[in-house]
């Protein structure tokens, strides 16, 4: 790799954050000739780690912000409604005021097409490049390239999503329409309740985001990428130029970093010069094994009604979604995850109506969410030695790909392969 006049190699990043981000960032920053350590408490694909347990979509469609016109109108149901697919608890409503109000202004019809725009440019072709990078590090069986559903009750109800669907049209996005015994024949298990659905063939899913983030890890640790357990507290920076990363445990010389920490990134943003608006967004999800596999999805489905995805994992049937704000260290609420496994039984009358504890297994991650629904990634604006790359909110793992070759691009001094503009950290 041919020095830059800016950042002259070899380079060291070290790389905040062993998540789906952090990882693709480091692999295509091995590509450009870095050495790169990754830092985190967490293990890769651990149960602690947010990309364990998403629903595993690769889904280049992703692009509608999860706003709406009128949106304002439903906070008063979310806050008086503890187990609604999106609630707010009480206590936390101070702390979210600021972030809540700007994403209320965010649910404009030409605000949407226009967070769309950007977004399909982060997003188009992700499964593609998954199946690149999971190839390489030799799970390719792991990406599944076959689509997804969108399942609705009936026509009219997913021409009540028509302003969604259009401006995805807009973008040159296409599916299929499959309704009635055309949807029976490709989903025998799903309630005949739903009767109607779009496929969108150019979207994809993981078997195995854990096992996929650990296949990750071990691919760049193979070429040379170090791992070093532990929590980033900030920067050390002279004269503009990075010169370490500060840990609990000491500091970290190098002269670039990543910030790629996931709901925790807020902190290290500020201290990097720049203050953004990111909140913990935290989702449940229920995995049913065991009898699940007399009933289940031939192919991942998001269900409107429930705002939940229903995915066959390799480990099992998996519903998640919805959104829950509290504090990062707030208890889980259980519950939450009950309401899960309720859904799926909804949704697979074949499912025993008493699932065996032993059989389910609930689990809570927390998304790091923008109130614009767009990530940040770019600059810091206390040093270009440090790189913005979080906020992904719902679309972090499909988005990790490209996000990961952007992130490399900039720490080696070139020009990203997109327009970065939308997605600054400054704009807050």
């Amino acid at each position: 790799m041919p020095a830059s006049d800016e950042f002259p190699f070899p380079r060291h990043a070290v790389i905040i954050g062993a998540g789906a981000i952090g990882l693709m960032s480091a692999i295509h920053a091995l590509d450009q000739g870095l050495q790169v350590t990754l830092l985190d408490f967490n293990e890769a694909g651990s149960e602690e780690a947010s990309s364990y347990g998403n629903a595993g979509w690769l889904s280049s469609h992703s692009v509608i912000p999860p706003v709406e016109p009128g949106m304002w109108k439903k906070v008063p149901g979310y806050l008086a409604d503890p187990l609604g697919p999106l609630s707010i608890r009480w206590r936390y409503l101070p702390r979210l005021m600021p972030w809540l109000l700007r994403n209320l202004a965010s649910a404009r019809r030409e605000r949407i097409r226009a967070t769309a725009r950007a977004l399909r440019s982060l997003a188009v072709d992700a499964r593609l490049l998954h199946q690149e990078v999971a190839q390489r590090a030799g799970v390719g069986h792991l990406i599944d390239t076959s689509g997804v559903l969108h399942v609705y009750r009936s026509r009219r109800h997913f021409e009540a999503d028509a302003f969604g669907w259009s401006v995805r049209h807009e973008l040159g996005i296409r599916w299929t329409e499959l309704e009635g015994e055309a949807l029976r024949r490709r989903e025998p298990d799903l309630d005949p309740a739903f009767g109607f659905a779009v496929h969108v063939d150019e979207a994809g899913h993981c078997r195995n985001p854990g096992a996929y983030m650990q296949a990750l890890e071990a691919y760049a640790r193979a070429r040379g990428a170090r791992r070093v357990r532990g929590r980033a507290t900030g920067f050390r920076i002279e004269e503009g130029r990075l010169k370490a990363v500060l840990t609990g445990d000491g500091e970290l010389a190098c002269d670039a970093a990543v910030i790629s920490a996931g709901a925790r990134s807020g902190q290290l943003a500020a201290a990097a010069g720049d203050r953004v608006q990111l909140e913990s967004e935290r989702g449940y999800h229920a995995s049913i094994a065991g009898h699940a596999q007399q009933a289940t999805a031939r192919t991942p489905m998001m269900v409107s009604e429930f705002k939940v995805i229903a995915t066959q994992m390799d480990g099992g049937l998996r519903i998640a979604g919805q959104v829950e704000f509290a504090s990062f260290e707030a208890a889980p609420d259980w519950r939450r995850g009950e309401i899960m496994r309720d859904i799926a039984l909804k949704l697979f009358p074949g499912l025993p109506r008493e699932l065996p504890a032993a059989d389910v297994k609930f689990w809570l991650g927390r998304r790091p969410s923008t109130p614009d629904g767009m990530p940040c990634i770019g600059y810091a604006s206390a040093s270009r030695d440090i790189v913005h790359a979080y906020g992904h909110g719902h679309i972090g793992l499909g988005c990790s790909a490209r996000t990961g070759r952007i992130v490399a691009q900039l720490l080696a001094g070139q020009e990203p392969e997109i327009d970065l503009a939308p997605f600054s950290p400054q704009r807050f």
